[in-house]
């Protein structure tokens, strides 16, 4: 009976297997750079190998929020995953699996005062890095940006922006798409990596100290995950990144490059901190600073920033109302402990 409870953690790793994929390789897919089954197989890959090897921070702040029950835990995963999969199915918004996470343990942890939830300690934390998530990826491009475009600038490959030569001949665009590929891969393959390092908790963090160890939690995560990329995540990046690499900015293979690899910084740098974050705050930011960077800020830009940011604002709301509704009625009208 009691592996009945881990069926939500399954559901919330499908839930972030699913949308997670268009922040990493969605460029890649878009351009057809790559075709979707290598880009599933290098994400899974990659997820696992992230999760074991750091993913375990992430899993001991998450579990530290609460002393969670069988019914708090199933409800915390299942109100998440539902809310990821309503704003980036319905909305085509890249929602935040740690938003939705945590403000349904908050919601469980306001029906729940004066028990053994440790909001007040650690959430102030995790809201921080909402703001310092995006800011950190807006800061980092700003200094790769033109680092590596004077990189390839030098090489010959490249206009002093970084983009392809039109006016160079085929031998040098050759070589600009052959160097460029392979660091969208290579980007592409890190950001999984720290996805599975940071996000991991997400997935089974409310499960850990209670129903799982540590490497039960990792791998029930870290594969439910990867059932998400291999089922459905192809259909949700089709949706977001006509948000996110179209509507925002229009990203070029450049662009997406530096883009995935400021997002892989700021989410490896929290996955040693232990604390989860969103890669579509990580994203949105990249791609935001490489728009300022080059002065494509425009109307559509900031329609989809709006949009984009409401998403994030109703993310945990939304989690905090459903997760506190459900569990409220469960607790006190039906009694389930």
């Amino acid at each position: 009976m009691q592996y009945f409870w881990l069926l939500s953690g399954l559901y919330m790793g499908w839930s972030l297997g699913v949308n997670d994929p268009s922040h990493i390789f969605g460029t890649a897919y878009i351009t057809n750079m790559l075709k979707w089954k290598t880009i599933a197989t290098l994400l899974c890959v990659f997820i696992i190998i992230g999760a074991l090897l750091q993913g375990k921070a992430g899993l001991e702040t998450l579990g530290s929020l609460s002393k969670q029950t069988n019914l708090s835990a199933f409800i915390s995963a299942f109100v998440a995953a539902t809310t990821v999969l309503i704003m980036a199915g319905k909305f085509s918004l890249p929602a935040s699996t740690s938003q939705a996470m945590l403000g349904a343990i908050i919601g469980i942890g306001v029906v729940n005062l004066g028990s053994s939830y440790k909001l007040p300690h650690i959430v102030p934390h995790m809201m921080a890095s909402w703001i310092l998530t995006p800011v950190g990826c807006i800061i980092i491009t700003f200094i790769i940006y033109p680092l590596f475009a004077k990189i390839f600038n030098k090489m010959g490959i490249a206009t002093p922006d970084g983009e392809m030569d039109t006016k160079a001949d085929a031998a040098h665009q050759k070589r600009y798409n052959t160097i460029l590929n392979a660091g969208v891969i290579l980007a592409g393959c890190y950001g999984a990596y720290a996805l599975g390092a940071n996000n991991l908790a997400n997935v089974t963090g409310v499960y850990y100290g209670t129903l799982l160890n540590a490497n039960g939690a990792i791998w029930l995560g870290a594969l439910s995950i990867c059932l998400g990329v291999l089922t459905y995540g192809r259909q949700i990046t089709d949706k977001v990144m006509k948000t996110v690499g179209k509507e925002l900015v229009e990203l070029t293979k450049f662009g997406s490059f530096l883009a995935v690899i400021s997002m892989a910084i700021v989410m490896q740098i929290y996955a040693v901190v232990g604390i989860p974050v969103s890669s579509a705050m990580a994203l949105v930011g990249g791609t935001l600073a490489i728009g300022i960077f080059r002065r494509q800020i425009n109307k559509t830009s900031l329609r989809a920033l709006r949009r984009t940011i409401l998403g994030w604002i109703f993310t945990p709301i939304m989690g905090f109302v459903l997760s506190y509704v459900i569990y409220f009625v469960l607790k006190n009208f039906l009694h389930f402990a």
